[in-house]
Parts: structure tokens; C-alpha cells; sequence
């Protein structure tokens, strides 16, 4: 009987032990973490001499890292009956694998990110260093150098000869030849005397106004002019010429009085004409490009101001026959003669030389 019973119970043994593995085992596969937590407990069972599987022994199962769940009752059951070495090997087997289905949490030990943290950190890296300043090379070619005024005028005399012909007049033109003298107190101020010569031709309106109302126009012809100027320059400045040239430019006033003379043309020669002595204000805008030291060329318009004395329309053998008694009863109108101007003018002395005052 004796030896019975001992088969008997190394057969229950056996099968508890068969049980006990296909229940580790079936627990690894289904789930790591409670497959891990089993291992650690039978794996604490089997260093206990006694085979009552320790249950606060904690194996290789939660050396992986990985989320701790609450144990599966009828394993740690199993464990506690089975006496544990082969479940305590089974369970560590088990927690020592690496099931790809499983979220990866990280370090648990990782700190929370801190929003302020991060933003000192940023301003860290983004802030800009300070240092010698790097210098790059240029060449000399780069470099544009705007040179100071290259034209002085002040204590200077001005030769300016000029033409000029008329712009507000469709039936008599008159074409001038003249010339200024004219000295710079400073650089922009200066007095002048000018003198002009005119000649005249007639535009095609007087001949058709003649042909198709058979009456001749009343028009008088200048004959000379003189004045005395002064010239105000406000403004001056430069530009480049195909970006190869630098020319220096100036705009400059002109105000003046001086007196004229015109004559009248007689729509009849029969009869005498006469002339006006004309009192003449005039005023002007100019401008002028500097072509060297001493040389200038010089385009401008004019507006000489007057009232002039015109032939009567009533003129007979008996009535305003004679050049008196026309003039006595001329008809008077107020004119304005423009005139555009172009010129050169000569500098003297021909050189100037600059001065910094202290």
C-alpha cells in the first residue's frame, strides 16, 4: 500500500506541475504585464525552501519598464499550489520577452515639461551674440563720392550774350539779339545790365487777316530794349549724365525795370508812323548747366510788361495826318512781350578758389 500511494502522489504532482506551466505559459502569451506579475510572485516561491510561493517577492517581471497591473487572481492561485520553481522559471521567461502589441509609456521617471522653462531656453539659443563686427571688402569702383558744389559764382562777372524770340504774338515776330553784364555779390545774388536789339517779320495771320477782311492789323515793332536785373538762385543740384557724368545745374529768378522803345507801322504808308518811349518791368525764370570753370549755357523765358501807344483807327488826310497828332489820339493797350531766351555765358576771372571759413 505503501508504495502505491508514492506513485500516486509523484503522478498528482506531476500534474500539477503540467497544470501550473500551461497556466504561465497560456498567461505570458495572452498579456505581458499580468504574465510578468505571475512570474515575479512563483518566481518568489521558488527561493523559498518551503515551495509555499512568496508573495511579496517581486521578480524579473517589472524589470522591463513596463505598466504595472493588478495581478490575475487564479495565477497567483495557481502559483501558491503549484510550489513554484518551474512556474517561478516559466513566469520570468515570460516577463523577459517583448510583445510588439504593447504601448511604449517611456520613462516613468521623466519629468513634466515646464512652458516657462522652455521659453528661457528658447530665447537662449535665439539671441543674438555679440562681437566684432566682420568687415567685407569692397572695392573702390563701389564706393560713389558725391563731390561738393563745383561752381562758384561769388565775387565773379557774368558775359552772358543770348538770342531770344517771341511767344505770345501770331501776327508780327520779333527776334532779339542781346547781351548781360552781370556781377554775384554771393553765390546766389547778383545785379545785372542788359541790352537787346530786335528785328521783326510777319506771321502768316497778318496777310490773311488782310486778304479775307480787306483791312490791315494795327501792330507796332520793337526796336530796342535795356534793363537792369536781379538774380536770386534758390535752387541747385546735379545729375548724372548715362551714369559716366556728373552736370551741376541751377534755377535762378530774375526781376527788373528798364525802359524800350516800339514804332508803328502804318497800315498806310502814305502816312507817317511814330514811336513809343515804353517803360518796361520785367520778370523771369532761368536756368543754367555748368559746363566748365568758366563756361555756362543758359535757356530762360521773360515777360517784359509795358503799354504801348497803337496807329488810331481813324487816320485821313484831315484827321491824324501827321505823326503828332497820331500819337495824340494813339489807342492804348497793355502788352506782354514773352520771350524765350538761350544764351552761353563767360566767367571771369576764369578759376575760383574755395574757402573754409574757421
Amino acid at each position: 500500500m505503501k508504495r502505491l500511494r508514492m506513485r500516486t502522489i509523484q503522478h498528482r504532482t506531476k500534474s500539477f506541475l503540467i497544470v501550473a506551466l500551461a497556466l504561465a505559459t497560456s498567461t505570458a502569451i495572452a498579456g505581458g504585464p499580468k504574465g510578468g506579475k505571475g512570474g515575479s510572485k512563483g518566481g518568489g516561491g521558488a527561493g523559498s525552501a518551503k515551495g509555499g510561493g512568496g508573495t511579496d517577492a517581486k521578480g524579473a517581471g517589472d524589470a522591463g519598464g513596463e505598466i504595472e497591473m493588478d495581478a490575475d487572481p487564479k495565477a497567483g492561485k495557481a502559483g501558491a499550489k503549484g510550489g513554484g520553481a518551474a512556474a517561478g522559471g516559466a513566469g520570468a521567461g515570460a516577463a523577459g520577452g517583448v510583445n510588439p502589441d504593447e504601448i511604449d509609456m517611456g520613462d516613468e521617471g521623466q519629468k513634466p515639461s515646464d512652458l516657462s522653462a522652455d521659453l528661457a531656453a528658447s530665447d537662449q539659443v535665439t539671441a543674438v551674440k555679440t562681437g566684432p563686427i566682420k568687415k567685407t571688402p569692397i572695392a573702390w569702383k563701389d564706393i560713389i563720392v558725391v563731390i561738393r558744389k563745383p561752381f562758384l559764382k561769388v565775387r565773379r562777372t557774368e558775359l552772358n550774350p543770348f538770342v531770344s524770340t517771341t511767344m505770345n504774338d501770331n501776327m508780327i515776330r520779333h527776334n532779339t539779339i542781346g547781351g548781360e553784364f552781370a556781377y554775384y555779390l554771393t553765390d546766389v545774388l547778383a545785379v545785372g545790365v542788359e541790352a537787346q536789339y530786335y528785328t521783326h517779320s510777319f506771321n502768316e495771320p497778318f496777310d490773311l487777316v488782310a486778304r479775307q477782311a480787306r483791312r490791315l492789323p494795327t501792330v507796332n515793332e520793337y526796336k530796342w530794349s535795356t534793363a537792369l536785373n536781379f538774380h536770386y538762385v534758390p535752387v541747385y543740384g546735379k545729375f548724372a549724365v548715362l551714369d559716366h557724368r556728373l552736370v551741376a545745374w541751377e534755377s535762378y529768378f530774375t526781376a527788373g525795370i528798364g525802359v524800350g522803345q516800339s514804332e508803328v507801322i502804318p497800315r498806310d504808308t502814305k502816312y507817317p508812323g511814330f514811336t513809343n518811349l515804353l517803360i518796361q518791368p520785367n520778370l523771369g525764370v532761368n536756368m543754367r548747366f555748368f559746363l566748365a570753370k568758366w563756361l555756362t549755357i543758359n535757356f530762360g523765358i521773360r515777360d517784359y510788361l509795358f503799354i504801348d501807344k497803337f496807329e488810331p483807327t481813324n487816320r485821313s488826310p484831315t484827321m491824324n495826318a501827321t505823326a503828332v497828332d497820331a500819337a495824340k489820339n494813339a489807342d492804348s493797350a497793355f502788352i506782354n512781350n514773352i520771350m524765350f531766351q538761350i544764351g552761353v555765358s563767360f566767367w571771369l576771372p576764369t578759376s575760383f578758389d574755395y574757402t573754409t571759413f574757421r
